[in-house]
Order: C-alpha cells, then sequence, then structure tokens
C-alpha cells in the first residue's frame, strides 16, 4: 500500500513533506519547525527520520529544534555533510537505503547546488527533488553549470510517468508565467495553469507526466525551433531557457 502523504506549507513559499507508513514517519526537508510539529502532533504520529536534500538553510533550519522534540535521526547526503547539520545517516547516490518498508533510491541531482540528492520512493511513486526539478521550472544554478543540471533532470525524468514530483517550494506564480511565454501554445500548460488559480491545495506535487506536458525546461527539444535553436542539442536549449528564467 503507498505511503500516506502530508504536503506542508512553510516560511513563505517552502514545501515540506511527512511521509507516513505502518512502519512509522519520515520528514523530507525542515524549512519551519512550528507547522510540522504542529502537524505531526494533530495527526498523533511520532517521528523517526529526517531527509535533507540540500544544504540551502531554508531546507534545514528546523532540523535541531525537531530533533530536540522527536529524537528523529537525520539523513542527508554524504557529498553535502559538511554542510548539512549533524546527520545520523550519510547517503550517496546507488547506495542502497530502506526507509519505511520501502527500497529508496538516492539520485544526484547537482545543479542548483553541488551534492544536492533526491529521494525516490519506488512502490510509492514519490521523488522528494526540492530545487532541481520544481513545479513548471528547476532551481537557479547557484553552485552547479547547466550541462549539470540538465544531466540531474534528466535522471528525473527518466522516472516513470505517475511519479508524484514533490518540489520544494510554491513557485507556481513566477514558473507558469515564464512557462507560458515560451510555450504560448500548450493547451496542457494552460490547463494546468487554470486549476492552480481556482485551487486552494498546494500546487505541488504533481506527476512526472504533467511536469513532461508543461515544464519548459523538460521540454528543451520541443522548444528549440521557437527560440532559433532548432539545431542545437537539447542542452543548449535548456542553458538557454534558464538564463531566459534569470532575467524574467
Amino acid at each position: 500500500m503507498p505511503l500516506e502523504l502530508v504536503t506542508l506549507r512553510c516560511l513563505s513559499d517552502n514545501y515540506a513533506y511527512l511521509l507516513h507508513g505502518d512502519a512509522g514517519t519520515v520528514l523530507v526537508d525542515a524549512p519551519e519547525a512550528l507547522p510540522i510539529l504542529t502537524e505531526l502532533e494533530a495527526r498523533g504520529w511520532s517521528l523517526d527520520a529526517i531527509l535533507l536534500t540540500h544544504h540551502h538553510d531554508d531546507h534545514i533550519q528546523a532540523v535541531p529544534e525537531i530533533v530536540a522534540a522527536t529524537g528523529a535521526r537525520v539523513i542527508g547526503a554524504s557529498a553535502d555533510a559538511h554542510r548539512l547539520p549533524d546527520l545520523d545517516l550519510r547517503v550517496a547516490p546507488g547506495e542502497p537505503l530502506e526507509l519505511l518498508g520501502e527500497p529508496v533510491a538516492v539520485i544526484e541531482v547537482s545543479g542548483h547546488t553541488v551534492g544536492h540528492v533526491a529521494f525516490h520512493f519506488p512502490q510509492s511513486r514519490m521523488a522528494f527533488t526540492a530545487d532541481s526539478l520544481m513545479a513548471m521550472g528547476c532551481g537557479r544554478l547557484f553552485e552547479g553549470d547547466a550541462p549539470m543540471m540538465w544531466d540531474s533532470l534528466q535522471r528525473l525524468a527518466a522516472l516513470p510517468d505517475d511519479t508524484l514530483i514533490c518540489s520544494g517550494h510554491d513557485y507556481c506564480a513566477g514558473n507558469g508565467a515564464f512557462a507560458l511565454s515560451v510555450d504560448p501554445e500548450n493547451d496542457a500548460l494552460k490547463d494546468r495553469l487554470r486549476r492552480i488559480a481556482e485551487a486552494e491545495s498546494p500546487c505541488a506535487p504533481a506527476t512526472l507526466a504533467e511536469e513532461r506536458a508543461t515544464n519548459p525546461f523538460l521540454r528543451a527539444a520541443a522548444l528549440a525551433a521557437g527560440l532559433d535553436m532548432a539545431d542545437a542539442p537539447p542542452a543548449e536549449v535548456f542553458a538557454r531557457l534558464r538564463a531566459m528564467k534569470d532575467a524574467f
């Protein structure tokens, strides 16, 4: 049976996620303690572990308070350990990991930062991508470069279409506006933006199939001609799109 997923808004535009099953509860990223601890108490759940995707403060700053309140162990990437809170378990892409009775794949998604990882729960069909693949967008390239991020996105794009992409922020207004500016005839994108405008629920997660259909950073090949880059490799089109988004 798939794990139960709870999406929590934190700070001004962050998402944190609780995963719950018979074997316990796991938190993905820790932007703000109060909404997370409040939700745990309301549901009567104890917290077993915190998964950290990358070292930026708005994803890790609540770890000490949450650990103090719950005793949860902290899990993060070996490559990023020197910039993360104290880790109880260091993991690396390709190494075996099991949580809540499921295997978990650790995926290298550097680009936004170097050492950023995503966590894929294949049995429950969920991937926690934080600031790599985002709803209708991708993270800014603060530490990595465009080829690095392109490779990361291709690893995520290889997951099954029904995978829920659980990203780290609600940047949907800006991401959606940019997507529409470079892909104005995309009916799937227009429909997604309409549904987001009408909904009170978070704009993430969304299926990978929906991201494929509406996210310009996964549609580099389809958008190349409109950018006068019909003969360019998709990675170069992606780099152009990322630069355009930075200036948007």
